[in-house]
């Protein structure tokens, strides 16, 4: 991390400067604006509150994405209030102790990491959800059970759901898992999915532990329960709802099904890799109509 430091207090600096140093990063100290080259990128700024306070702005303004914390002799308006109302993130009263100030760089650094993470999965949430849309209407009240046969379509449903409530969503599947305490889940989204994997006295046990909470239930298959509300969504992509590997057969007839509206027999057959007259064999062999 490349920090600059601001401060007109030389010996302050240099002090800094070098525990900063030997804690691993690299540090630039100024002194004046003047000496600043504002085409260098900094992930973080300690600035003296001692300069002026239009040149205190301009660096602020100057660089929107870098940490900033201000090294303030005294707190008022002009040396706090004003700088972190235009951008800078934090505070330090002089004189200080070192540990201090570290622990804000590494906690606002920290900060700026999940920040970044979390842009980067909601970006990939929206590209896995892309064209996804469910036209039931979705229970105002938790918990309740989703059928479903394309889990994607499920999820959707689910983020949504945690979006609108402002809370994380826990996933549990219960592929492996038969028991399930809700209570270590309170201030959380509760996603149980896999529901089918059960039988039928674990799906009623889960069932009845889950009345007081915050919990989505979701199933491949039909469930049979009257305690809460219950929507079906289905999904008409055949390729999405294959959960298995297919023969070889299996999959050029899904494919030819699929697609044969989409492109014509000379670019079908090449993305299978047979022939046109492979392609008619198979169609007459599978029984398939050919679309007009």
């Amino acid at each position: 991390m490349n920090i600059l430091i601001v401060e007109q207090e030389i010996y302050l600096a240099q002090k800094v400067a070098i525990r900063l140093q030997d804690d691993g990063y690299h540090c630039t100290h100024l002194t004046d604006i003047k000496e600043i080259n504002f085409n260098l990128h900094y992930e973080t700024i300690l600035l003296s509150t001692n300069l002026s306070s239009a040149d205190v702005n301009k660096i602020i303004t100057s660089y929107p994405d870098s940490i900033i914390i201000l090294l303030v002799s005294y707190v008022n308006d002009t040396t706090v209030s004003k700088p972190l109302k235009d951008g800078a993130k934090d505070y330090i009263v002089k004189p200080f102790i070192m540990n201090e100030l570290v622990r804000k760089i590494e906690h606002y650094k920290e900060y700026k990491r999940l920040q970044h993470q979390n842009n980067n999965l909601n970006s990939y949430i929206e590209f896995a959800f892309n064209n996804i849309n469910y036209d039931v209407k979705v229970p105002k009240t938790l918990p309740f059970v989703i059928e479903t046969n394309d889990q994607k379509l499920s999820s959707k449903i689910a983020f949504d759901v945690a979006k609108k409530l402002n809370k994380p969503i826990k996933f549990i599947s219960l592929e492996h898992h038969t028991k399930i305490e809700p209570s270590d889940f309170r201030d959380e989204l509760l996603y149980i999915y896999d529901f089918h994997f059960l039988k039928n006295s674990s799906k009623m046990m889960i069932l009845n532990t889950i009345k007081d909470f915050d919990v989505i239930v979701s199933s491949m298959e039909s469930v049979s329960q009257e305690l809460y509300p219950q929507i079906s969504v289905k999904s008409t992509n055949k390729i999405s709802n294959v959960d298995a590997i297919l023969t070889i057969n299996d999959y050029v007839k899904m494919i030819v099904t699929t697609f044969q509206n989409k492109y014509p027999d000379t670019e079908l057959s090449k993305k299978l890799g047979i022939s046109r007259k492979s392609l008619w064999e198979k169609r007459k062999k599978f029984g398939i109509e050919k679309s007009k």
